[in-house]
């Protein structure tokens, strides 16, 4: 949030951020969009019967704003199918692996257990499955032998901010296309055609005798 903020104020992206709305009233991020003079709510789930009361009340708080685009950056609650299709096709979240390999939580740790030498982070749209909406962009780091899980997920952290401008940038230019699963970006360009690591010329040489 606090990279979006920064990059809407830098003219990075052509929009304003309407609203942050949290459902925990201590969350960091309120605090700091207020300084930025972006209007704030908490929407505390804790204080509400059930999630379906919830979520009415936080889709109200959103519809307030009347926003052509909602970011989920941070926000740790599972959205029911209801309110998902409600923002169909205008809802973004941000998630720390490459997709759709380790969904849900304590994607570093497991990509460590698991040996994996590239890791990363994926921006998407929200469907009703959790961590299963189209991709929009990912970014991968190569995962460094003394890797612990704070030095992956603060290298991952870093490009995270960078994708989610990104992203976000490129869907307020209406460069971004749903195609049934998959998400065309007008006017991407052609990446490298492979990644490697570690890098091939660590493994060009023959091995000593």
């Amino acid at each position: 949030m606090a990279a979006l903020i920064a990059a809407a104020r830098a003219g990075e992206i052509d929009a304003a951020i309407g609203i942050v709305i949290s459902n925990r009233p201590d969350a960091a991020g309120l605090k700091l969009a207020a300084g930025a003079g972006i209007a704030t709510s908490v929407v505390d789930h804790r204080a509400f019967a059930d999630r379906g009361e919830f979520e009415r009340t936080l889709a109200d708080a959103i519809d307030a704003a009347s926003p052509d685009l909602v970011v989920l950056a941070g926000f740790m609650r599972i959205l029911s199918p209801a309110f998902v299709a409600r923002y169909a096709g205008r809802l973004l979240n941000i998630h720390p692996s490459l997709l759709p390999a380790y969904p849900g939580v304590d994607t570093h740790r497991r990509a460590l257990a698991d040996g994996v030498r590239i890791h990363g982070c994926t921006v998407h749209f929200v469907t009703s499955d959790v961590d299963c909406g189209p991709i929009v962009a990912q970014a991968a780091v190569a995962v460094q032998q003394d890797d612990d899980e704070a030095t992956l997920a603060a290298r991952v952290l870093a490009v995270e901010h960078r994708l989610l401008v990104a992203a976000v940038r490129w869907f307020c230019a209406d460069r971004l296309t749903l195609a049934g699963a998959r998400v065309r970006i007008r006017g991407e360009t052609v990446g490298p055609a492979v990644l490697w690591s570690p890098p091939e010329t660590a493994t060009n040489s023959a091995p000593p005798r």
